[in-house]
């Protein structure tokens, strides 16, 4: 989900329509030809020293800022001859700007070599006025005046009626390099629809913020795909949405006519905040690069009891209970020595969702070192820890299906934690967890090799 989507937006999944070339495993080898990609020589460009690297938790000597050229500024700057005559759509949100914070729909609606016919809203609405799991309504944007078809409402995927009259359309939004966000799918519908049309879709490519971390998390299987896990991707993926669009196209065969427009002057070691580009939140749960960097492990409390901080304003940094014991949580958190976060006990009254109005107690994650921070271990030890120590925990349900389910590829990790000894290590038992992900993730990461337009390590 995006920033944690509720558990009733994956309902759709059921019923929504897929083309069954795509449902299968993944193959090993390229089905077919990668959607052009503008700009592919130089695309390093020069990094430049024109600020000091800001950090996330104490990181003050990692290098300084770089220089980079997002896709939607090398679109305006140097392909506006490419979309010359096309009448547009666009998919996007208010993470959808340049460098300078001029929003995407401005950008294209004012430039006379674009002709913006229509605006297609996902997750949070056109503009971010909508909360996780809200629907959105079609619409008419009150700066433009143009049309703005829902895509997280009744439907959730782009039909071919919806651009009959659009030759391309363009996505431009901020992911955040976990699985969970809705985006992703957003597009990968989207994709699914133009493939089976003569439309194309142009992707405007934008950095992956948490690009450092390596990909980890068991990996999403059909059985258990929704709107917020599928496509056979791991918790951590390490691509942008350029890439996924590429491995999204040709590994699932849906022979979208795609191109990428990349960026210029991004590497993949790079933390958000290295690249010189403003932090424009992608969603209102995900404020600052440091809750992106933790957020791959604390979706797991999106399906508890416990809260995860929603309604805080340090929402997947604070975690608790009204019947966790802060000192005593905190402190045996802390005596497993995760490698780059601390835990500080804390108390907090959510003002929305999960314990709303009452104190709840709990822990904040202070990420200290995100170079060795590894979230997904982290979230791991903390929900087994949470669910041993503490026996009021209990698992969200929606019917019959458990919301932990589709966030963990299926039962067994809950079931895992449910058949835990009191006495269990709750590291010792989330890495036993971890070493099943391994050959899983050896595949996704050959596979994904051949997908990576930008320098940097390829783990």
């Amino acid at each position: 989900m995006v920033d944690g989507n509720n558990t009733e937006s994956t309902s759709v999944d059921a019923s929504r329509s897929v083309p069954s070339t795509r449902r299968g495993w993944l193959q090993a080898t390229v089905a077919g030809a990668i959607g052009t990609v503008f700009g592919t020589t130089g695309l390093l460009g020069s990094q430049s020293a024109a600020s000091a690297a800001r950090s996330t938790g104490a990181q003050s000597s990692e290098g300084s800022c770089q220089s980079v050229r997002l896709g939607v500024e090398t679109l305006v700057r140097e392909r506006t001859a490419f979309l010359d005559g096309d009448r547009l759509g666009l998919i996007t949100n208010p993470s959808g700007t340049d460098s300078e914070l001029r929003s995407t729909i401005d950008l294209l609606y004012e430039h006379e070599s674009f002709d913006l016919r229509k605006l297609f809203s996902p997750e949070h609405g056109i503009r971010g006025n909508a909360e996780a799991g809200e629907e959105v309504g079609d619409t008419v944007d009150e700066k433009t005046g143009l049309p703005v078809t829902s895509l997280y409402g009744d439907n959730r995927k782009l039909q071919p009626e919806m651009i009959d009259d659009i030759d391309t359309v363009l996505f431009d939004i901020q992911d955040v390099g976990a699985r969970f966000y809705t985006y992703i799918y957003t597009l990968a519908y989207a994709m699914e629809t133009i493939g089976g049309t003569d439309k194309r879709i142009v992707v405007l490519d934008r950095p992956n913020p948490i690009a450092p971390l390596e990909p980890t998390g068991s990996r999403i299987d059909e059985e258990n795909a929704s709107f917020i896990g599928d496509y056979r991707l791991p918790i951590v993926h390490g691509m942008t949405v350029g890439e996924l669009a590429q491995y999204f196209n040709n590994e699932f065969e849906m022979g979208a006519d795609l191109e990428v427009v990349p960026m210029r002057g991004w590497r993949r070691n790079s933390w958000h905040d290295q690249t010189g580009l403003p932090w424009v939140p992608p969603s209102p749960n995900m404020p600052t690069l440091e809750t992106a960097t933790i957020y791959p492990g604390m979706v797991y409390f999106e399906a508890t009891t416990l809260s995860e901080g929603r309604g805080t304003t340090k929402p997947f940094e604070f975690i608790g209970a009204p019947w966790i014991d802060a000192q005593e949580w905190a402190s045996s958190l802390n005596e497993l020595n995760l490698p780059g976060v601390r835990f500080r006990p804390i108390w907090f009254t959510p003002t929305f969702d999960d314990h709303e109005g009452d104190t709840a107690a709990g822990v904040q994650i202070h990420v200290r070192d995100r170079n060795t921070v590894q979230p997904v271990r982290v979230g791991l030890a903390m929900l087994i820890s949470a669910f041993l120590s503490y026996p009021e925990s209990d698992w969200l349900t929606w019917g019959d299906t458990y919301a932990i389910d589709s966030r963990a590829n299926g039962s067994q990790l809950r079931k895992t934690i449910e058949d835990a000894d009191p006495d269990t290590d709750p590291l010792a038992l989330a890495d036993r967890i971890r070493s099943e992900w391994s050959d899983d993730l050896d595949e996704f990461r050959r596979i994904r090799r051949q997908y990576l337009l930008y320098g940097g390590p390829r783990r």
